[in-house]
């Protein structure tokens, strides 16, 4: 197969996509861009991104986006507050219907960016997993990218992190604070992800974590010596529940609580790498220190 591919991105303007864009193009790949207000997003896609006005629940553009791509990234869930209640539906709907174009137009690759969680008590990790379940019998060639937190300027994860150290001196801290996860860069997984456009033969699901296997203790801690911050005191009160934590969270952070909530829920399962991934992919991933020294300085 030719080095060069021509590459259908959803979620192009989003935290991930908007630093795997950059990478695809730059590795000389044709990118087409599938938006649902072209004239928003032009704005802030590089020029040589080419833009498809779609919606991937309705199901429009995605013909056109398509037609003799060879590969599709698929980067886009209902997290957040205006997601509605019926975000799991149309989750389901959104992905069936992608993954239905993707295979009337061989596409042969359709790659999806969930996460590491391990259990699903949460309606929303419980989406997600059915999303990847919807693209697997409908997408050829799907391929399950499960990332642990991943570190990044605009990352939702991060943004969280950030705003308890800096705002909070004393923290009073849940069970969820023990538990283990191995973040990654995001420079670690846009590169992971422009690597499987072209990647020989990937498994089905591939497994992202960092050098590092941390506690979010051992996050918080870490965070503030990096960052030059006063160690916030950590007081544990085990009785704390998901939906309280998810509160005090979105107070004193700049994520919405629609955001915040699944995240929190997610947080009392471990979220490290138990296969890891085949040479090529992941290789020397950096470490939590790095990773957040590029996040702050991005």
């Amino acid at each position: 197969m030719p080095a060069r591919r021509t590459i259908l991105l959803t979620g192009a303007t989003g935290s991930i996509g908007g630093v795997l864009l950059p990478r695809l193009l730059d590795a000389g790949h044709e990118v087409r861009c599938l938006v649902r207000d072209p004239a928003r997003a032009r704005a802030r896609l590089p020029d040589a991104a080419t833009v498809v006005a779609g919606d991937v629940v309705t199901g429009q553009g995605l013909d056109e986006a398509a037609r003799d791509a060879d590969v599709a990234y698929y980067l886009v869930h209902s997290m957040g507050g205006g997601a509605g209640k019926d975000f799991a539906r149309r989750d389901r709907q959104a992905a069936r219907a992608f993954g239905e174009a993707m295979a009337r137009h061989g596409v042969g690759r359709t790659v999806y960016l969930g996460g590491l969680e391990g259990g699903h008590d949460s309606e929303h990790l419980r989406s997600r997993a059915e999303v990847a379940d919807v693209l697997a019998r409908t997408a050829p060639g799907a391929v399950h990218v499960r990332a642990a937190m991943v570190v990044g300027a605009d990352s939702a994860s991060f943004l969280m992190l950030r705003g308890l150290v800096e705002h909070l001196p004393l923290m009073l801290t849940p069970k969820w604070l023990e538990t283990r996860s191995q973040p990654v860069a995001i420079e670690d997984v846009t590169k992971t992800l422009a690597a499987l456009a072209t990647h020989d033969d990937p498994p089905a699901e591939v497994q992202l974590g960092g050098a590092d296997v941390l506690t979010y203790r051992e996050m918080i801690r870490r965070f503030a010596r990096v960052a030059g911050r006063r160690r916030p005191l950590l007081i544990k009160v085990p009785l704390f529940t998901p939906r309280l934590s998810s509160y005090w969270v979105a107070l004193v952070t700049p994520v919405e609580l629609g955001v915040v909530q699944p995240l929190v829920e997610g947080l009392h399962a471990e979220t490290v790498v138990r296969t890891p991934p085949p040479p090529g992919l992941n290789d020397a991933p950096i470490g939590f220190d790095d990773a957040v020294r590029a996040a702050l300085a991005g």
